[in-house]
């Protein structure tokens, strides 16, 4: 559509809901999904470093929920085939390689966690070696993937460096949370290790969201302007401030756990959630009403408004579902994981 046609009622109103509908639901993943993505990482290898019993509750704490933490991006990529069409081609397009990447790691995953569960003992670190580079694979390519968006899917040498080095800093944030989530549902020792590991983690994941922050307004002048304009950079400074004191409280948290208490198992946890909604917010905040950067704004790559409204009203009643049957599998095995067993 030309660029001074005025868009009303719900011409307009569509692509944006369905543009914040489909953040939300990469948002929602990037937790769900992201902690037990960063267990599967975290999943020791080394006999000495974590005995079979702490390897089984690492996997029992993730069990019920990681297949159906999944649904969320199947919902986010779906909505982005169907209501933006263009977007989904152009997207995919430039991004094959490290979207197959990700299916490579999301099938070995599933694959080794199924044959783990039934595999004798003495085979289960096999399939737990599995899981892991399923994990990695399926976390990096992710942050190769956030990567090449930022610069605009260009591929020199520095965009691809930064989307290599945005894959790490991605999985370091899946692994902090992961181990975060550890920390919430575990006990003794392996809890005092998920600490030790989130407390490192979180500053990776610290200094991938500063090289983030840096990349983007310098490789996106509209970018710069949103961010460093007035008066806007003087409320806009209340991200990094807030980022700031998130992860200084979780540090605090974490180093002197186990003193700090059982009571408060459940903050790293909460600090990266609110971390990782910060980021979503910020990136959405960056782009929009781009949602290709610099090429398609979220009207030109929606589907018609005809189009649209039907599957606006399939969402109206398929999300509710999945809140309700997530929040519900939650509430029932909620606790501490021991021994493949919930209490």
């Amino acid at each position: 559509m030309s660029e001074d046609i005025v868009l009303t009622g719900w011409d307009y109103w569509l692509p944006v809901i369905f543009i914040g509908l489909m953040g939300l639901s990469f948002f929602i993943y990037a937790v769900l999904d992201g902690y037990d993505l960063g267990v599967g990482i975290l999943l020791p290898m080394d006999a000495k470093a974590a005995t079979k019993d702490e390897r089984d509750t690492m996997i029992a704490s993730i069990g019920p929920f990681w297949d159906a933490n999944e649904t969320w991006l199947v919902l986010a990529v779906g909505l982005l085939l169907i209501a933006f069409p263009s977007a989904n081609a152009l997207i995919l397009g430039q991004l094959y390689l490290p979207a197959l990447v990700l299916l490579l790691g999301l099938i070995l995953r599933g694959v080794a966690f199924d044959f783990r569960a039934k595999s004798p003992s003495e085979h289960k670190r096999r399939w737990d070696w599995v899981f892991k580079t399923g994990s990695m694979l399926a976390t990096f390519s992710q942050g190769v993937m956030i990567g090449l968006y930022v610069v605009g899917f260009e591929y020199n040498a520095l965009s691809i460096a930064f989307a290599l080095l945005s894959g790490v800093c991605v999985s370091a944030g899946y692994c902090f949370i992961g181990a975060a989530w550890l920390v919430m549902k575990t006990e003794h020792d392996l809890q005092r290790r998920a600490a030790n590991w989130a407390r490192t983690m979180l500053w990776v994941t610290l200094l991938g969201l500063a090289l983030i922050s840096i990349v983007n307004p310098w490789a996106n002048p509209d970018v710069y302007g949103k961010w460093f304009g007035f008066p806007q950079f003087f409320i806009l400074l209340l991200v990094p401030l807030s980022i700031f004191v998130i992860s200084v409280v979780t540090e605090l948290y974490l180093r002197d756990f186990p003193r700090t208490g059982e009571r408060w198992c459940w903050l790293p946890f909460a600090g990266a959630v609110v971390l990782f909604l910060l980021s979503f917010l910020g990136l959405g905040y960056s782009f929009f009403p781009d949602i290709v950067p610099g090429q398609l704004t979220v009207w030109q790559a929606a589907a018609d408004s005809s189009a649209l409204i039907p599957i606006g009203l399939g969402a109206v009643i398929v999300v509710p579902v999945i809140l309700i049957y997530t929040a519900y599998a939650y509430r029932v095995f909620w606790g501490k994981a021991t021994e493949l067993k919930y209490h």
